[in-house]
């Protein structure tokens, strides 16, 4: 099979059969060059729905996880955009491809730099990758129109929903496995935010945000 029918099968069977109609998002999957993210040693696997080991323990989403995370996220072409958790990089050209400004950061510094030099390469000069710890996100460039954290959390991040803009939208999976939820939280005002449950999944833990605190008395 071609690359190019690969990719067709990935959006129209795996993509779009999960509720993903926004033409945009559609669009952008069509035109990314996943394969270009993926491990040499992996590439049989560019356009398969299941998650694809990067190394250092950390996974690429499957296709139709990281379309049904930028569909919700509606992110615009005026938008500043945060992602934490770099990864291949894969999900930054998405980002990157529809908004004005992308920061991802990524813990590991050999992922952040091989990330760097994939994004470079397909020409996403808006994206800047940081190679540091983005538990509690970035602060200098806040705040954000939206904020995607390619990775689960055991639970909610404050510190990072408090780095949305007034009507800024951030998309996380929350849980721990078995039992994870994708979830869309949106700043309603300078107190307020909305949570709303997306769909069920599974996804790799982003690093340090594995376990839930403990309560302290």
């Amino acid at each position: 099979m071609s690359i190019e029918r690969a990719r067709f099968n990935m959006v129209e069977q795996q993509i779009r059969t999960w509720d993903v109609l926004d033409p945009t998002v559609l669009d952008v999957c069509t035109r990314i060059n996943r394969e270009n993210y993926v491990p040499q040693n992996l590439q049989s696997l560019a356009f398969a729905d299941t998650e694809i080991e990067i190394g250092f323990g950390q996974h690429m989403m499957s296709p139709k996880i990281e379309a049904r995370a930028l569909q919700a996220l509606k992110v615009a072409s005026g938008d500043i955009v945060l992602e934490i958790g770099t990864g291949s990089g894969y999900m930054a050209a998405l980002l990157s491809s529809l908004a004005y400004k992308v920061d991802s950061l990524e813990i590991n510094a050999e992922l952040a730099a091989s990330a760097a030099r994939r994004l470079a390469s397909d020409g996403f000069d808006n994206c800047t990758v940081r190679a540091c710890d983005g538990i509690d996100g970035f602060i200098a460039s806040a705040p954000y129109d939206a904020i995607m954290i390619s990775g689960s959390c055991a639970q909610r991040r404050p510190k990072i929903e408090k780095l949305l803009a007034i009507g800024g939208r951030l998309f996380l999976v929350l849980g721990v496995a078995p039992v994870m939820q994708a979830t869309l939280i949106t700043r309603y005002d300078q107190e307020t935010w909305i949570s709303e449950d997306l769909f069920e999944t599974t996804v790799t833990p982003l690093i340090g945000a594995e376990k839930k605190r403990e309560f302290q008395f």
